[in-house]
């Protein structure tokens, strides 16, 4: 798999039926590894180890209704009082961040409500904060600490 923009991770790996799986911390599974997967990957860990935002916290590729489409969001973190603290969403590092990819997590984050939002496809990481008021968002250099007080 490709170099990616994040600090080197350790991942634990297994061939089955020539796939290759990637274990997922959060999920506590193998999942295929395609190029969305190996980022999201990075991302939970760059969460987990360099952001040191709590692992029961994170939650991983699960199902939610956006205008009546059943669509997946990439990733979360939640906040202690079950609000979403952050949204992101994982490209292959072959898709480009484009106003399409923002238009998506927009969308998805008006069901979610996050307070911040991450757009990364491995290489180029851009971290949002919402700004409910205004209805827009304004993009940060790192995503803010996480506080059990929030």
């Amino acid at each position: 798999m490709q170099k990616l923009n994040f600090p080197n991770y350790t991942f634990r790996f297994k061939n089955s039926e020539n796939k290759i799986a990637i274990f997922d911390e959060i999920r506590k599974k193998f999942i295929l590894l395609t190029p969305e997967e190996w980022v999201r990957q990075h991302v939970v860990q760059y969460l987990l180890l360099e952001q040191k935002y709590p692992k029961s916290y994170i939650n991983v590729e699960k199902v939610l209704k956006v205008n009546g489409l059943t669509k997946r969001y990439d990733a979360v973190v939640f906040n202690p009082d079950g609000s979403i603290f952050l949204l992101v969403e994982c490209k292959a590092p072959e898709v480009k961040i484009t106003q399409n990819v923002f238009d998506q997590i927009a969308c998805y984050n008006m069901v979610l409500k996050a307070n911040y939002m991450m757009v990364t496809n491995g290489l180029n990481h851009y971290f949002c904060q919402m700004d409910y008021e205004k209805e827009q968002y304004q993009f940060l250099r790192n995503l803010p600490e996480f506080t059990l007080n929030q």
